[in-house]
C-alpha cells in the first residue's frame, strides 16, 4: 500500500513491511488527495516506531495519529504511512521479547486497539493497572479524559 515503485505506482509486498531503516519517498500525485498534501511520505521502520513507543511513560498514552505526526516531523516528511505504522506496532505487540509498552498506543479517539494480543480488553487491563481510567460504552473501551493522558513530544 505504501511502497512506491520506479513508475510512481503504489504497491506493497512482504519486504515493505519489514524495513530495517526509515525510508522517505515522494507522495505520488495520484495519492496527494488521500494524504491531504504533496511532499514526502515516511515509511517507518519497526525500530523507529518502537523507539518512540518506549518513550511513552507509565499512565500516559499516545494516539496512532500523534505517533505518525511525530515520526513525520522528526524526518521532515509531510506524512507517515499509516499502514506501515500499524504493521510495525503489531510486530512489536506480537514479539514476546519486546519490552516496549505497545498497550499505551491507542486510536485517535482513545479507543483500545482490538488487533493487539488479547484484544482491547487486555489493553484496557494494562492501562488500568497503570492508573489510566478506561470507560466502556456500547461495548467499546476508551481512555477517559484522553487529552489529559496524552504524552506530548
Amino acid at each position: 500500500m505504501c511502497a512506491i515503485n520506479l513508475r510512481g505506482q503504489v504497491w506493497q509486498d512482504e519486504t515493505s513491511t519489514k524495513l530495517a531503516s526509515d525510508v522517505l519517498v515522494d507522495i505520488p500525485r495520484a495519492h496527494e488527495r488521500r494524504f491531504g498534501c504533496s511532499g514526502k511520505l515516511l515509511k517507518p521502520s519497526r525500530g523507529s516506531v518502537e523507539a518512540l513507543v518506549r518513550k511513552v511513560p507509565r499512565s500516559r498514552v499516545l494516539t496512532t495519529t500523534l505517533l505518525r505526526e511525530v515520526l513525520a516531523k522528526r524526518h521532515k516528511a509531510q506524512v507517515t504511512c499509516p499502514f506501515l505504522t500499524k504493521r510495525a506496532l503489531m510486530a512489536i505487540a506480537d514479539d514476546p521479547k519486546t519490552s516496549a509498552p505497545f498497550w499505551r498506543v491507542v486510536t485517535a479517539s482513545g479507543e483500545m486497539i482490538s488487533a493487539y494480543p488479547g484484544g482491547g480488553a487486555a489493553q484496557a487491563r494494562h492501562l488500568r493497572d497503570e492508573g489510566v481510567t478506561v470507560a466502556t460504552r456500547s461495548g467499546k473501551s476508551r481512555v477517559a479524559e484522553l487529552d489529559a493522558r496524552l504524552v506530548r513530544f
